[in-house]
């Protein structure tokens, strides 16, 4: 039987509503997915702009409520979490090992729109009679999910809160996974992080956790610079508007760092005129990370990057589903890794609007839309 779920509807000019949707039976190789949570990201408001109807969400965790005959694995009442860049397996990409730019499902590489056709039965889910797109093929803001079978990881946790269970399939796992998988941070070095939003702070996360010795947390607000050293940060440094390209806070950097400037900067802020600032901070031969999905044009001075620097641009930490998700739980299970500490507040469905304000206007760490 179909299943009708109350979800966010993007209009594609900006706007939202909250209506019903119907979801077919799965197919052979799909997951219908009773939410329990959904994260609140900056990518979810931008999905606003689209130019298109659609589900809104993509952070999400819930429970199994159908297969598809051919699903194995997975049962129902099996806590999950959904995964946005999902594999095909066969790829070149995804025989190489990256996953996460795989290029048959990828809605960022193969799509770039959000949505990647064929992957995802449009017609799986229906508005108003007509097959309505789900954000990155999940489309989380909704009391049910529509799903392949290989957008869900199984959660083995015991005690971790399906809120907690949600973040981890972006802005933690994009945060951990950059300095884990992508930079490979080495014991004893020293780490910048510029911006300590829900990205930073778990970038902050994945420094401490690879032994890092110093860890400079760089943010406009005094409240998340604050938050930053419950996570790890062993100092702070407040950002002042008017540091044009972060070049006073370089300079305090490289004080900090016996003159040379840190192994390792992270970017965090999405803010364009940022772009270039993790490598005026970095000694020769550092790294730059560029975390936050900056895709605008930029200037570089060309001179920031000697001597031996590099810079590069990881999507989504290097995400191997199956395999980083698990390694993030058990950090949670094991009390190394925070993520109940992250979410400030949790939404019903209709307060996204709200949800929507307080995170443009920085008040969370990590905002959650829960469900009854």
């Amino acid at each position: 039987m179909p299943v009708i779920s109350k979800a966010a509807l993007a209009d594609g000019k900006g706007g939202f509503i909250i209506d019903e949707t119907v979801m077919q039976e799965p197919g052979e190789d799909e997951v219908i997915v009773k939410m329990k949570a959904a994260g609140i990201c900056h990518t979810d408001h931008d999905s606003l702009r689209w130019g298109k109807k659609l589900v809104l969400g993509h952070e999400g965790a819930g429970v199994v409520y159908k297969t598809g005959r051919n699903v194995k694995g997975l049962i129902i009442g099996d806590p999950v979490i959904l995964n946005w860049a999902t594999p095909c397996g066969q790829c070149f990409y995804c025989k190489a090992g990256n996953e996460h730019i795989c290029e048959d499902n990828s809605p960022v590489v193969a799509g770039n729109d959000g949505y990647t056709p064929g992957h995802a039965r449009l017609e799986g889910t229906t508005w108003k009679n007509k097959p309505i797109e789900r954000s990155f093929n999940l489309g989380t803001f909704s009391e049910f999910a529509l799903v392949k079978s290989s957008a869900v990881v199984k959660n083995s946790s015991f005690k971790m809160s399906h809120e907690s269970a949600a973040i981890i399939g972006c802005g933690v796992m994009t945060g951990y996974g950059s300095v884990v998988n992508a930079a490979r941070v080495k014991p004893g070095s020293s780490v910048v992080v510029l911006g300590v939003g829900g990205v930073g702070l778990n970038v902050i996360q994945g420094a401490r956790l690879s032994g890092a010795s110093l860890i400079i947390a760089i943010d406009i607000s005094t409240s998340r610079l604050e938050m930053s050293k419950q996570f790890g940060a062993t100092h702070i440094l407040k950002a002042d508007r008017a540091d044009t390209g972060l070049l006073q806070a370089a300079a305090h950097i490289k004080k900090l760092t016996g003159g040379r400037g840190a192994d390792y900067a992270f970017e965090c802020t999405a803010v364009p005129e940022l772009g270039a600032a993790p490598l005026a901070m970095i000694r020769n031969a550092g790294t730059a990370v560029q975390v936050s999905g900056i895709e605008q044009e930029i200037t570089i001075d060309m001179r920031l990057f000697e001597w031996d620097k590099v810079y590069i641009n990881p999507l989504y930490g290097q995400c191997r589903p199956q395999v980083d998700f698990p390694k993030i739980v058990s950090l949670y299970e094991e009390g190394s890794l925070l993520l109940d500490e992250m979410i400030t507040r949790r939404y019903a469905l209709h307060d996204l609007q709200q949800a929507f304000d307080d995170m443009l206007q920085g008040k969370n760490a990590k905002g959650v839309i829960v469900f009854d």
